[in-house]
């Protein structure tokens, strides 16, 4: 069964096709700015029931970074980036294994509707220093 999500005003709506296990705090300046708590799926998992005219995209980095947030009142919704989770779990060959083509949706826990977020364990990253 679909959870479904929306920003503060629900100009904003989407449905995930998976139960967070665990949700990402990110201590880098983005996500600290941001306020959000990242949880992570498949593009395919994800699906957008509102335009897409209806977010903004914002990338500070690279291009292939695309961050999502409501045009209307400002919240974090959704990314979709290549899979950086090769940086975590085997760094030191990261970088040779790495394909940006690979995608991977992150979306701002904060946003599930009648979804217990006080259950979702949260693992703290320390992007600050290790981006």
């Amino acid at each position: 069964m679909p959870i479904k999500g929306s920003c503060h005003c629900g100009a904003t709506q989407f449905e995930i096709d998976f139960t967070p296990e665990s949700a990402t705090r990110c201590n880098c300046t983005f996500c600290t700015k941001r306020g959000a708590l990242w949880i992570y799926g498949e593009p395919d998992k994800f699906r957008l029931l509102t335009p897409m005219d209806a977010n903004t995209r914002y990338s500070p980095t690279w291009e292939e970074n695309k961050h999502y947030f409501c045009a209307t009142c400002g919240c974090t919704t959704f990314s979709d980036n290549p899979d950086y989770s090769l940086f975590m779990t085997d760094p030191e060959n990261a970088e040779a294994n790495f394909d940006p083509s690979k995608r991977r949706i992150s979306v701002n826990l904060w946003l599930l509707d009648d979804f217990d977020i006080q259950s979702v364990p949260i693992e703290h990253i320390d992007g600050r220093n290790g981006w």
